[in-house]
């Protein structure tokens, strides 16, 4: 390994150690969302330091080919040390601000989507659903109003064709129309017990 490379991993590692240190401040801010449930505790810390290690070493692979030696440790620890020397508290206050913001615009987002997209479309659909319900009475009532209309008359047409007929033939009509109701009554009666044994 030449000097130059030495020097630039140095580097490399150092800045490393800078990021990691961002990188662990972000992370425990957000910590508190999950702290409550032990197990994702337990999976949130592991995913978090395989992944700060891939980093790492990928950075440390670009640099030279993945060469582990003893001052790339100290480059790392020496770049954590430094970001919680002078960085630290800076990126803290930074790290909240933008917490803030980003809070921020996203209810402003939140009740631009809500009152611009969502309450119109909602309005929309409120008004095709009364305007569908309003059509569908105003149908019925029309239809009664036809079947009346329709109605009337002939029954008033056969009151009178029945006044007309013989005495003998309204009895046998008499007669059919009990008939049909015993069959009728019989039928649901019969449909009722089928019913309550199915269940």
């Amino acid at each position: 390994m030449t000097l130059s490379i030495q020097f630039l991993t140095m580097v490399s590692m150092i800045a490393g150690g800078f990021y990691l240190g961002i990188a662990l401040d972000t992370f425990r801010r957000f910590q508190r969302h999950w702290k409550q449930n032990v197990w994702l505790v337990y999976l949130m810390e592991i995913s978090f330091w395989l992944t700060q290690v891939f980093i790492l070493y990928f950075i440390l692979f670009q640099v030279n080919l993945g060469e582990l030696r003893f001052y790339v440790f100290v480059a790392c620890l020496l770049g954590f040390a430094a970001y919680q020397a002078l960085a630290a508290n800076l990126y803290k206050r930074l790290l909240e601000r933008m917490i803030v913001i980003a809070s921020r615009i996203y209810q402003i987002l939140y009740n631009l989507v809500k009152n611009v997209i969502i309450a119109p479309i909602k309005y929309l659909i409120q008004i095709l659903i009364a305007s569908v319900i309003f059509l569908f009475n105003m149908v019925m009532l029309v239809l009664g109003f036809v079947l009346k209309c329709v109605y009337l008359p002939i029954n008033w047409i056969l009151n009178q064709i029945y006044r007309l007929l013989p005495k003998k033939f309204k009895l046998i009509l008499h007669k059919i129309a009990g008939f049909y109701s015993k069959i009728q009554n019989i039928c649901i009666k019969y449909w009722r017990l089928i019913s309550s044994k199915r269940r």
